[in-house]
């Protein structure tokens, strides 16, 4: 082989080499946006998640119970003296 054809197989190598680093880079930034997009996403689902817990825990507290069926339900917390306990009877296994 000549000096030129050698010189010519090593720059085409290089710039096929370097094509190949760019391509791989580039597909890096693309797969890291799409990583902080999805984390961005993860973390205000996990707000809302939060959120949507607190709500749930307000709703059905018993201070918010009791408050909605004194209002809308009309009722009221009965005395001591009007409140009844009931007891169990064991169960009996049957066979």
């Amino acid at each position: 082989m000549r000096g030129r054809t050698v010189v010519f197989l090593a720059l085409a190598g290089f710039v096929v080499l370097a094509t190949g680093v760019v391509w791989r880079r580039s597909l890096g930034v693309s797969r890291a946006r799409a990583i902080e997009h999805l984390e961005a996403r993860r973390t205000a689902l996990a707000a809302q998640r939060a959120k949507l817990d607190g709500d749930i825990r307000t709703a059905i507290s018993m201070e918010r119970l009791g408050r909605v069926a004194e209002e809308r339900l009309h009722m009221r917390v009965p005395g001591d003296s009007l409140v009844v306990t009931l007891r169990r009877s064991p169960r009996v296994a049957v066979r």
